[in-house]
């Protein structure tokens, strides 16, 4: 493994397909399972449920999952790859809410599989909203993460959205305008404000991970926080396989660098520099 510290960012690099707006499905590594925890990493059951949001006057489904024991937690928006809210997802969504968050994943194609960035934005907004209604949710400590094109969204309206304190990308698209040809994640690293995680694999065909350290490069530049895991060889999408959870070591891995990132920066006093 080589770790590199800088000022405004921590890169790690471990020696360890796709449209470009979206992800396909059984690109990643490893066999696809409902993923359970790595061994000795016992993980109580969460409670996990289907509900509505409103958005723009329309209602759209998403699917919601909470810690077992009460109490109040961070909450998290999940936004879902180019091909829907698979199986994978709910399994993923129910492994995280059992690490201590409330989590909700929104259909965002529900009416237009590919929307303009201002509807996906407001639902965004409006999972934000659902989260603050709850009691066992800190409206203070709110995380936005996102998967292909959901990695794109992540990208783009982390820096927007004051609501979040920290986001995590996987393998999102920096340079990318998005369906409607609108503005880029990377036109909006001067507004962001809070620490951002990036998840890839380097041998993306779809996202390039020559794109993901040239945005690094912007971001270290802007003297923004920023850290950025590489996985050698893993392609595009590889946490989801065949529409299900990958069970992988690296999938494994992934899904615990995310939830340590949210641990310090949700949980924890944030990052320090």
């Amino acid at each position: 493994m080589m770790k590199i510290l800088g000022i405004s960012a921590v890169l790690i690099v471990l020696v360890a397909l796709a449209a470009t707006a979206g992800c396909s499905s059984g690109s990643g590594s490893g066999p696809a399972t409902d993923a359970q925890p790595p061994a000795g990493q016992a993980v109580a059951a969460a409670t996990g449920s289907d509900i509505t949001i409103t958005s723009m006057n329309l209602a759209y489904p998403a699917y919601v999952a909470s810690p077992p024991s009460p109490g109040t937690y961070p909450g998290i928006v999940l936004i879902h790859s180019f091909n829907g809210l698979e199986p994978g997802y709910r399994t993923l969504v129910d492994r995280f809410a059992a690490d201590g968050y409330v989590v909700i994943a929104p259909q965002w194609q529900t009416f237009n599989t590919s929307p303009p960035d201002e509807d996906v934005g407001s639902l965004i907004a409006a999972g934000v909203a659902y989260l603050r209604s709850r009691p066992d949710v800190d409206p203070a400590r709110l995380g936005l993460t996102g998967f292909c094109a959901g990695g794109r969204y992540t990208m783009l309206f982390l820096p927007q959205m004051p609501s979040f304190r920290a986001g995590v990308a996987w393998y999102g698209f920096p340079y990318n305008a998005g369906f409607a040809n609108e503005t880029r994640p990377v036109d909006h690293i001067e507004s962001l404000a809070v620490p951002m995680l990036m998840i890839h694999g380097s041998a993306d065909m779809a996202s390039p991970v020559t794109d993901i350290y040239n945005y690094s490069t912007t971001l270290a530049q802007a003297k923004k926080y920023y850290e950025l895991k590489v996985y050698e060889g893993e392609p595009h999408g590889f946490m989801i396989v065949n529409g299900s959870l990958s069970g992988s070591d690296v999938a494994n891995d992934a899904f615990g660098e995310m939830v340590r990132f949210f641990n310090r920066t949700l949980k924890g006093p944030g990052i320090t520099r």
